[in-house]
């Protein structure tokens, strides 16, 4: 097997798992924020013990500005989380996790408003279409926003973590010399007091069983996950990355119908094309598709800030 088709795999089977995490909040019964205090916990046990066993705790490469930073981009991912998973509740998954995905918009809005990045009248129409399909994905009627409506503010926050996914996927950018398992171990080691306050231990004496959901989101989507993605991004072309990107809301729609019964409608349907093909052209407009994705991931550090916020994923 070629080193592309293994790094294939590894995103394919990555974004797979990603496509189970609603499955796993919905079913551990927890609120949000204490949903991602145990994920951050978990997950930096599980990333922790990997770097910790690759030997890369020593020469980390991290500066005091580059550490300020990766903790910054892990105040945007945890809070994106909270938001997200709070928009499930409001909405479905496969609604939350379709918004979710304006996340490309975001970061090419972000980038010209903050850094002064070349924003071309091409991206500026792709961007107007995703936001078309956006409406139609979302359902939101006029009546929705009468009385503060539950689904129009579920759709909000999914909207609202993407923006900080957006932030967080440019602060992280500007991490070098890490490898990006290292920039995510900060990030969720910084959850853990950021939650804590937030955190509601005694609603969780009578979880029981569900705690197995709980770990599974920090040992299997915030460790095998990332390990498998940053694998990934070492052996392919972004052009591949960028598709394979779209197997995760995929999947996430097809268990969403398969466990819940939810499914969008017929025009909320129409809008998903349009989503989709705006972001892989966006995505694709900020790389050139020929070149690798963190072809040094995992062997040169200086390239690694890139795959540490991963392409179209819920991180």
């Amino acid at each position: 097997m070629t080193s592309e088709h293994t790094g294939t795999a590894q995103l394919t089977t990555a974004m797979v798992l990603s496509g189970t995490l609603g499955i796993f909040v919905v079913e551990s019964g927890a609120s949000p924020f204490d949903v991602v205090f145990f994920r951050v916990l978990f997950g930096a046990l599980a990333l922790g013990s990997y770097v910790a066993a690759r030997g890369w705790l020593r020469d980390h490469g991290f500066t005091p500005r580059t550490l300020a930073l990766a903790v910054l981009g892990g105040v945007f991912i945890v809070f994106n989380w909270v938001l997200l998973f709070q928009s499930y509740e409001n909405t479905s998954i496969s609604v939350a996790t379709v918004v979710y995905h304006t996340q490309p918009f975001y970061v090419v809005l972000l980038g010209a408003l903050l850094f002064r990045e070349r924003l071309t009248a091409a991206k500026v129409g792709w961007i107007v279409l995703a936001f078309a399909g956006l409406i139609l994905v979302s359902g939101v009627t006029p009546g929705d926003f009468a009385g503060g409506g539950s689904y129009a503010t579920g759709v909000g926050q999914a909207l609202l973590a993407a923006l900080l996914y957006g932030l967080s996927t440019l602060v992280t950018k500007r991490v070098t010399g890490v490898r990006p398992h290292l920039v995510a171990l900060v990030q969720v080691l910084v959850g853990i007091p950021l939650l804590l306050p937030f955190a509601d231990f005694g609603a969780m004496s009578g979880t029981g069983r569900d705690w197995g959901w709980l770990v599974g989101l920090g040992f299997i989507h915030t460790g095998v996950m990332y390990v498998l993605m940053y694998a990934a991004y070492a052996k392919l072309p972004t052009s591949k990355i960028a598709v394979l990107a779209f197997v995760y809301p995929a999947v996430a729609m097809l268990m969403d119908w398969a466990v819940y019964g939810h499914h969008i409608g017929l025009v909320q349907a129409l809008g998903v094309p349009l989503i989709v093909t705006a972001s892989l052209k966006v995505t694709l407009a900020r790389t050139p598709a020929s070149a690798p994705a963190g072809e040094t991931a995992a062997h040169a550090p200086e390239a690694a800030s890139r795959p540490a916020t991963p392409v179209a994923s819920e991180a």
